[in-house]
């Protein structure tokens, strides 16, 4: 082998030998850049009825700063805390440019009107609007388990505040809540998940809160997940991405009425 033929072999064989570990270090430094770059939600406190009370916010960069965003109000189950159902939600939410917003109940274990009444969630809303821009005609509330029951009360309560409501796992079970139904000032959208083996929430009780919101004039849509419990966990991306896909095409026809 001549000299320049035997140079030009050793160049080839060191571009293989460099070149998957340049690439992989090009792979790493972006993967870092990304990693120093993603938002991660904060914790936030609040004075609501004078209590200190916190939530949990999301805003992804995909937000832009000065055009009003979608925010999607997200009421955790029982048990369970703001944070834990948010993270369920922050790939979609990166995508699609919404913000997250998830208080803590004041009893770890139940969201109660006279704890957690309209006014703190209202509290919670208007603290996120100030510092970030939102637009108010497209305020979403999602409930999960005990959260999602109570994300239906509120729905009825402060029809004119939520564009619409979405839940997984949580329908009324009693006729006390039932009879609250039609006395809603909005006919606000809303839209039920619900696995059809739900140990918590029946078959009878799911039809009895469909059939309230009907009668009474709200536009209501209800999906049964086939051999699903209760749990959320396994199939909260694709019911992330169908609830969405309810909500976001639902706006207020006028500003919110607190």
């Amino acid at each position: 082998m001549s000299l320049d033929a035997s140079v030009e072999a050793d160049r080839k064989c060191t571009h293989r030998t460099l070149a998957p570990r340049l690439l992989g270090l090009v792979t790493l430094l972006t993967w870092s850049l990304s990693a120093q770059t993603t938002v991660a939600p904060s914790k936030e406190t609040i004075e609501s009825a004078g209590m200190k009370r916190s939530y949990y916010i999301y805003v992804p960069e995909s937000v832009l700063p000065m055009e009003a965003a979608p925010l999607l109000l997200l009421l955790h189950g029982s048990g369970q805390n703001g944070l834990a159902l948010l993270r369920e939600w922050t790939g979609l939410a990166a995508t699609e440019g919404i913000v997250l917003i998830a208080p803590n109940s004041r009893d770890r274990l139940f969201w109660r009107l006279d704890d957690d009444g309209p006014a703190f969630l209202r509290d919670v809303i208007d603290a996120a609007a100030s510092r970030h821009t939102i637009d108010r005609r497209r305020v979403y509330l999602f409930g999960l388990s005990g959260g999602a029951v109570y994300a239906l009360t509120v729905s009825v309560l402060e029809s004119e505040l939520f564009a619409a409501t979405a839940v997984f796992a949580g329908v009324w079970r009693d006729e006390a809540s039932l009879a609250i139904v039609p006395h809603a000032r909005r006919k606000i959208p809303i839209s039920i998940f619900i696995g059809d083996r739900d140990e918590f929430f029946p078959p009878q009780a799911v039809i009895a809160t469909e059939e309230a919101l009907k009668k009474a004039g709200h536009p209501v849509s209800l999906t049964i997940l086939e051999r699903q419990g209760h749990s959320y966990a396994g199939v909260a991306r694709k019911v992330n991405r169908d609830v969405w896909n309810f909500l976001e095409g639902v706006r207020l026809e006028s500003e919110p009425n607190f």
